[in-house]
């Protein structure tokens, strides 16, 4: 339910977008993400503020998009938040010797301190090529292929990367059995 949720802007983005235009999708998908951070307050009380930022990206090159009837604006924001995640997570390696990955995630996860340096550095990449990669085909198709790329390249491009992940840590995960765990 959580992953139809984090995915419910982009989906309807697509579908206004191939029923309507980029201009009534770029309006659907604002008042999707307000819906979607309306119903995280409500249901879980908090929202994460990734969530809260993406609003803010959204509102923001969404409603410049509307009001100068110009594209450009929504094509650039993946890449804003792209970046934005990758600066978040590099400055604070760099500036504050913080892995903001291992603050969030360290309590799902036991890992060595150089398992999560390398996790970090790999999102940090992985955020950067992504932004790249978002502008390139945004500057170098027509609008219709950029929404193809954003839904079904990023969501593949990312479960990939998500997968190499999970491979590479494999081998620092603990086998539950060998913890002594009880057999179920």
């Amino acid at each position: 339910m959580k992953l139809l949720l984090d995915f419910f802007p982009i989906i309807l983005f697509f579908v206004a977008f191939k029923m309507w235009d980029i201009y009534v999708a770029t309006g659907v998908a604002i008042a999707a993400t307000i819906i979607q951070i309306g119903w995280l307050k409500y249901s879980a009380g908090k929202v994460e503020p990734m969530q809260w930022l993406s609003l803010g990206i959204i509102i923001v090159f969404g409603g410049a998009t509307i009001l100068a009837h110009d594209e450009t604006f929504i094509k650039w924001k993946p890449t804003v938040l792209y970046w934005l995640m990758g600066g978040a997570l590099a400055g604070g390696m760099l500036f504050f010797r913080k892995n903001l990955l291992k603050s969030l995630m360290g309590a799902q996860m036991e890992l060595p301190d150089p398992a999560w340096r390398a996790m970090n550095w790999s999102w940090i990449g992985f955020f950067a090529v992504m932004g790249v990669l978002n502008l390139w085909v945004a500057f170098n198709y027509d609008t219709d292929t950029w929404v193809n790329f954003k839904l079904f390249g990023g969501l593949g491009l990312m479960a990939v990367f998500v997968v190499g992940q999970a491979l590479y840590l494999s081998r620092y995960m603990k086998d539950t059995k060998e913890a002594g765990a009880p057999d179920a």
